[in-house]
């Protein structure tokens, strides 16, 4: 399957906003779900650190990764929300924009990668498994994952 990632901008944002949609509904088991509000995604396309890596295929966005960082005491990427189209799942694409993300991680010299996961989403924990990412807190239904670089 050929794809490419490459740095999301505006007119990619209708389209994160469906996959977004969908990976809800995924994860929770029904349709009925919001989406994000108007300005929630505003600030990975001003130009900043916080970036959204889309794949495409055939020229249409299939999947997307969200990447904040946080520079605090310690410094690290947020993977916020992550996302492969149902009918592409299973073809390597999300370990590309997995990867791709945690690259750009390094390359703002930051040192660790931290994420959530649902704990009734099963298929996404044993991914971050699989990517070398561990258990750094249990939250009630969710899990705080960490990838160290």
């Amino acid at each position: 399957m050929e794809y490419t990632i490459r740095k999301a901008d505006k007119k990619d944002e209708s389209r994160i906003c469906e996959l977004f949609v969908e990976m809800l509904k995924t994860i929770y088991n029904t349709d009925d779900v919001k989406g994000y509000e108007e300005g929630d995604i505003d600030k990975y396309f001003a130009d900043g650190e916080d970036i959204i890596f889309v794949a495409e295929i055939n020229g249409n966005v299939e999947a997307f990764i969200s990447v904040e960082v946080h520079r605090e005491e310690h410094e690290y990427i947020y993977l916020d929300d992550f996302s492969v189209s149902e009918k592409y799942r299973g073809n390597g694409i999300g370990n590309a924009l997995l990867k791709e993300a945690e690259e750009y991680g390094k390359s703002v010299n930051v040192s660790a990668s931290l994420l959530h996961v649902e704990k009734s989403n099963e298929r996404a924990f044993k991914f971050y498994k699989r990517n070398g990412y561990d258990i750094f807190e249990d939250q009630g239904n969710r899990l705080f994952l960490i990838r160290e670089f």
